[in-house]
């Protein structure tokens, strides 16, 4: 079975209307401040439903009710993780970003260290970012090309063609904006699939509850300290924690949308919400793959599947009506449609063109090359999509992974810059530096799940600086 011409009108409709809201934004932007930060405008519900849709990926929404339908709940570990790493991110690092006039979060490294801490902590973001978002955009229109049938790298192009047109057009205000209705879009699309389900399964929710017990799937914990295991307490919480640190204390992906809010305490609110409603919506998610698995108990699948995570595109496609089956995949582009592009352009502009280039670039000269680089970065990612094509699957996994091998060290800047008053600058660089290294290491030749990479990097970045540092003030104490 294949989607109807309904099915392809809805997604159409919502392809062509959701770049058009965010395109909506352009007469709002007439600054640079403006065109990154909003004017700091953005109410604390916004931030928080903004941070929900923009760490929320087709991953999500496809892999998370695969990993309940083929095992268990023990994701929920690492989201318990993410909520406490909200907190700690609201009680050190949101004050330090609002004390300021910033425009990207590696500024405060610059205030701190100096330009070369900062300069390598821009560089690994715009690195990672690229090479995980254009991962994430083939993902998305890998999932689309199966229940589509349409060749992937078309796919491909058509999202990331809609995703750069408003991004480049509206700034951060069509990202925040067009996050906040697309968040409710795949929320309810999550919800018509679990309603679907319960209605197809035979006994309801009675025979939910049973089949997943006895099949293991409502299992929460697993306190194994075993470091090659992905979801166990400790990498979950531990893990969890030092992820959330990262990407949301560290990121400039992340980070913008706190500087975008009214003030530290608005950033703040809606940051810790977040975390529960994250937290929340896996639930929900991991629900519907224990639901798919007692439903394909009573019914065969029409098809065999050459990885479980097609489970959910299948039930859709061969399960659904018409016109939902669209909606349901437009909930999956929703998903997937949170750019890193506007931050992106930021950090170029900010850490890269203003201090190296020309530091006395005019306004409107700001904004022709901020929108310049919001496409130039667009077409980096939507390449990085076309060449995933081409990857072997382990690869693909890598790359994954690969915001979590660089963010470490960055993290481990960032605490020392709070927690290390006697650090400098050379130890900083040289504890990153460290932490690349020891991160490629254990990426590629241990076992080691990624759950634990920002933690190593973070750990071994902080050592190496306060050691450096310790060891040069010896000579200075021993003068005196």
């Amino acid at each position: 079975m294949s989607l109807s011409a309904l099915d392809y009108a809805v997604i159409g409709v919502y392809l062509a209307a959701i770049t058009a809201f965010g395109s909506w934004f352009a007469r709002f932007q007439h600054t640079t401040r403006d065109y990154f930060l909003t004017d700091r405008s953005v109410p604390w519900w916004a931030i928080c439903f903004t941070i929900v849709a923009t760490e929320t990926s087709t991953l999500t929404f496809i892999g998370i009710p695969a990993t309940a339908y083929s095992g268990n709940m023990t994701f929920l570990q690492l989201a318990a993780g993410y909520v406490i790493g909200r907190i700690i991110v609201s009680a050190i690092f949101i004050p330090a970003y609002f004390r300021g006039e910033l425009f990207t979060s590696y500024e405060l490294l610059q205030q701190r260290f100096g330009p070369r801490v900062k300069t390598l902590s821009a560089v690994i973001f715009l690195i990672t970012r690229s090479l995980a978002d254009g991962i994430r955009l083939f993902t998305t229109a890998l999932v689309i090309a199966v229940v589509t049938h349409l060749p992937v790298g078309l796919v491909a192009v058509v999202i990331g063609t809609a995703m750069i047109v408003y991004t480049m057009r509206g700034g951060v205000s069509a990202v925040i904006w067009t996050d906040v209705v697309q968040m409710f879009v795949y929320i309810a699309g999550a919800g018509i699939i679990a309603w679907s389900l319960l209605g197809a399964i035979d006994g309801g929710w009675a025979t939910v509850v049973r089949v997943g017990r006895e099949a293991g799937r409502f299992t929460v914990l697993d306190p194994s300290f075993d470091v090659t295991r992905v979801y166990t307490l400790w990498a979950g919480v531990l893990g969890g924690i030092a992820l959330t640190l990262s990407t949301h204390g560290t990121d400039q992906f992340l980070v913008q949308r706190l500087l975008s809010a009214r003030s530290a305490r608005e950033a703040s609110r809606g940051l810790v919400l977040s975390g529960f409603i994250v937290f929340g919506q896996f639930i929900l998610f991991l629900l519907i793959g224990v639901m798919l698995y007692a439903y394909y108990l009573q019914t065969p699948l029409p098809q065999a599947l050459a990885r479980t995570d097609e489970v959910l595109p299948v039930f859709v496609v061969n399960t659904l009506p018409s016109g939902v089956a669209g909606f349901i995949v437009a909930a999956i582009v929703a998903a997937a449609l949170s750019p890193s592009l506007n931050a992106m352009a930021a950090s170029t502009i900010n850490d890269f063109y203003l201090p190296f280039v020309n530091p006395q670039a005019d306004e409107a000269r700001r904004m022709r090359l901020s929108k310049q680089a919001t496409v130039a970065w667009g077409i980096v990612q939507l390449l990085v999509a076309l060449a995933a094509q081409f990857m072997a699957r382990s690869v693909l996994e890598a790359g994954l992974s690969v915001l979590s091998l660089g963010s470490g060290a960055v993290l481990g800047a960032f605490l020392l810059g709070t927690l290390a008053p006697a650090v400098q600058e050379r130890d900083a660089f040289a504890g990153m530096i460290a932490g690349l290294v020891v991160m490629a290491a254990v990426w590629g030749a241990t076992p080691v799940a990624w759950t634990w990479y920002v933690l190593i990097g973070a750990a071994t970045t902080f050592t190496v600086a306060w050691i450096t540092a310790r060891v040069r003030a010896v000579p200075v104490e021993a003068e005196g």
